[in-house]
């Protein structure tokens, strides 16, 4: 197990430094009412104290209900600024428009919320001078478990380097809501979505893998198909070589 007095003052130190340097007012995160973006949201308060945490529940039930409640326990719990955008009717209103040019398949009408989100935290930090943080793990990223130019854009990302594991490992010794350390991993795209049932691998199994290099069989294929078909997130935009 990581020494997490020493990532958390190192990780503080490194917020601190960017903040000073970009010479911002402040930060703002996603409040997604989850564990990533909870210890990004506890880091980024300790480093800075006008941190905002954006709660922008879109659509499905369950960001109406267990997710909002979460996010506004760790705001308070940890004093966190904390503002609602409810993007039920702009993604209503963006895939009503964009079905007039095209079919849109499930997958890219559930990515439609994230890249909102996105959008509004960016309009959000332009309008008030405001590093956008970002709120992925080093496991979302080996399985390309996030959206492009949604949850993947950001100024900086204060926890891409730890496991999902090490994250809750993390937020049980910081003491974080109880409620967020113990519910189901889930980006909450659609009602009974869990990040663990839609990959088809457990958590566990992934950071075995990062930190070890073993797997079962059937759990290096599930690896090897999202890693492999999700490339072109981790890379830099392609651009005419001339």
């Amino acid at each position: 197990m990581r020494d997490y007095q020493k990532e958390f003052d190192g990780r503080v130190a490194f917020i601190r430094e960017l903040v000073a340097a970009s010479g911002v007012k402040g930060i703002v995160f996603g409040n997604s009412g989850g564990k990533d973006s909870a210890l990004v949201g506890i880091l980024c308060k300790a480093a800075c104290d006008d941190t905002v945490g954006v709660l922008m529940p879109c659509s499905s039930k369950r960001n109406f209900g267990v997710d909002l409640d979460d996010g506004r326990e760790l705001a308070e719990q940890y004093g966190i600024e904390t503002r609602m955008v409810d993007l039920t009717p702009v993604r209503e209103a963006a895939a009503e428009a964009i079905s007039s040019a095209c079919e849109i398949t499930p997958a890219s009408l559930a990515n439609i919320a994230p890249r909102l989100r996105m959008t509004t935290l960016y309009t959000i930090a332009g309008s008030e001078g405001r590093l956008v943080a970002g709120t992925g793990n080093r496991s979302e990223a080996y399985m390309g478990y996030f959206t492009k130019w949604g949850d993947g854009a950001y100024d900086f990302n204060p926890i891409a380097d730890l496991t999902a594991t090490e994250v809750f490992e993390f937020l049980d010794w910081l003491d974080a809501p109880k409620s967020i350390r113990t519910k189901e991993p889930s980006a909450g795209l659609f009602e009974g979505q869990t990040d663990e049932k839609e990959m088809g691998i457990t958590y566990a199994a992934i950071d075995r893998f990062l930190q070890t290099g073993e797997a079962s069989e059937e759990d290096k294929r599930i690896l090897d198909r999202f890693h492999n078909g999700s490339e072109h997130k981790r890379r830099p935009a392609a651009t005419y070589p001339g």
